[in-house]
């Protein structure tokens, strides 16, 4: 690679610097225990029951959309905007641990087994050719949602709730629902344990008197009838069936999150939600993995009380979680024109509407020009030809995702670049597809897809990242330089009056001076903003307070 060069500015500063001189805030207290008041809540076992958590939230899927589609657009009509960058972003520009996100892929790179294993624990995983005939016993009937299935308790581990995939729409959800939490649980959400895993029937054992209600709300036994449908419904292979194994959360669940808005009886949820950059930012992911269907309905909050005997008492905090990715890789509608236009349009699209009736529906949509791979159709439209992810759009408005702002998208970026290729493969493998070739092409199109991300929010502000003070040295990462997205030989760093290491995989060292205070200024001819380092002496060595990424 040709000599790089780097632009330095380097002054001490006459005035205070911008940033204090401490080190970053890398983890929120919102992960501290709070109490919460006592109060008495009735059940159907205890009718003087009292709890000391925060109280369940239901969720209505129709509200949401019909909130966010109708009411919450015309309540903004006068509304003045005047908070634009997320509240919970600390010195570096990043996010600091809490609650809500956890740095993991964005601080250390994960090994192939933790990565295939997602949020799952070594005892989580579960093994099938182990279990005894009727070892896993059925306590539970799935009571909602798509997927039929049921709830499994198995002695010495947790609960799981058991899932299986359409007879019209085989291996897809639940390869989706595994790969999607995985790469969730790596980027650094908290997501649910989920397996794909291949089950002889004859080690479950179903209880006798088990009733569910299904989403029509009529109750109905779950009995060998109604299992033996559950089995017809799952893709079978060599006398076992496909199943999904999702994990039972811990701590006492308190329903899903809201994209807006802060929970009341929260005292940690300070940050109104939709001000958070992991919620902004999780826009991309979305877009990435095609997980239209992000929405409060596929979230949990949980409380995790500090006495876990007693999971309603506090002290305690509140967990967030990511749920249900099964809606990745492309799922596909009974109407062919709802298929077409996720990730393009919503479900309502104002903007669309008003265009189409304005132009008589002249004008051609992308959506028009897709087209389903020959051989993939369980994928319907998943492709990268015509997926734009400045443009991408999920089910309905997200409050969260409709702030994005460029910050929080390249924030997103600079986490998904480091997911290299061979990554990418140990993320499909999860799902245990049965032919080769559409793990290949779910790898393929994946890897396309982070491309034209990375693409577009690395050449904006800057991506240098991973910045540290080595010896004399500045030294960090440009991570789309080391992601390709052009050549080495493309990237330029103009250095005056000092020279640069430019070392492979990206990294860029700049030798500094000691000084009190220390500005260091870093443009690349590949982005169109510079960074600005700001670093002092502390009496040992020379430290970071700070950065900014600069606007073109």
């Amino acid at each position: 690679m040709r000599r790089a060069l780097v632009l330095v500015a380097l002054a001490a500063c006459a005035s205070p610097p911008a940033f204090p001189r401490r080190a970053a805030v890398t983890r929120d207290t919102d992960l501290d225990p709070v109490s919460v008041a006592c109060v008495r809540r009735p059940n159907d076992k205890d009718p003087n029951h009292v709890s000391c958590a925060p109280e369940p939230y239901v969720s209505p899927l129709a509200w949401d959309a019909a909130d966010n589609t109708f009411f919450r657009p015309l309540a903004k009509i006068w509304a003045v905007d005047v908070e634009k960058e997320a509240r919970n972003v600390n010195a570096l520009d990043e996010v600091p641990d809490s609650a809500w996100f956890t740095n993991r892929l964005g601080v250390k790179h994960p090994s192939e087994e933790e990565l295939k294993r997602g949020a799952c624990k070594p005892e989580d995983m579960l093994d099938p050719d182990a279990a005894k005939e009727a070892e896993w016993v059925i306590d539970q009937g799935k009571p909602n949602g798509a997927s039929p299935g049921f709830r499994v308790k198995i002695g010495g581990k947790k609960k799981y709730m058991f899932k299986t995939d359409f007879k019209k729409e085989p291996e897809r959800p639940s390869a989706a629902a595994a790969i999607g939490t995985a790469a969730y649980h790596a980027v650094g959400f908290n997501t649910s344990c989920e397996q794909v895993l291949f089950v002889d029937p004859k080690v479950f054992k179903l209880m006798p008197g088990l009733k569910v209600t299904a989403n029509d709300g009529v109750t109905r036994p779950f009995d060998e009838a109604a299992l033996e449908k559950v089995f017809g419904e799952a893709v079978k292979r060599e006398g076992r069936y496909r199943f999904q194994a999702s994990a039972w959360l811990g701590g006492y669940l308190i329903g899903p999150f809201k994209y807006e808005g802060t929970r009341s009886d929260d005292p940690n949820d300070v940050i109104p939600h939709e001000n958070r950059r992991d919620l902004r930012g999780g826009r991309l992911l979305a877009a990435w993995l095609h997980h239209f269907d992000a929405r409060e309905q596929n979230s949990m909050d949980s409380w995790m009380a500090v006495d876990k005997a007693s999971p309603e008492s506090s002290p305690g905090w509140v967990k967030h979680y990511y749920l249900d990715t099964s809606d990745c890789l492309g799922s596909v509608w009974d109407w062919d024109g709802i298929s077409r236009r996720m990730g393009d349009s919503y479900l309502l699209d104002w903007k669309d509407v008003g265009v189409d009736f304005i132009t008589l529906g002249a004008i051609e949509r992308p959506w028009e020009r897709k087209s389903m791979k020959p051989g993939q159709e369980m994928f319907g439209y998943f492709h990268w030809d015509e997926f734009d992810p400045e443009r991408w759009r999920n089910e309905y408005p997200n409050p969260a995702f409709s702030r994005a702002t460029e910050r929080d998208n390249a924030w997103m970026a600079r986490i998904l670049s480091r997911f290299d290729r061979r990554d990418i493969q140990a993320l499909v493998e999860i799902g245990r597809f049965s032919k080769p070739e559409a793990e290949a092409f779910v790898t393929e199109v994946l890897e396309q897809r982070l491309r034209k991300i990375v693409a577009r929010y690395l050449t904006v502000l800057s991506p240098i990242a991973d910045l540290r003070v080595e010896g004399d040295a500045l030294c960090g990462v440009d991570l789309a330089r080391r992601r390709g997205v052009r050549p080495d030989a493309d990237y330029t760093y103009r250095a005056d009056p000092y020279p640069v290491r430019a070392l492979a995989a990206g990294r860029l060292c700049v030798p500094i001076p000691r000084a009190k205070e220390l500005t260091v200024r870093i443009a690349s001819n590949q982005a169109k903003a510079p960074i600005e380092v700001q670093l002092y002496d502390d009496g040992s060595a020379m430290r970071i307070a700070g950065l900014v990424r600069r606007s073109p």
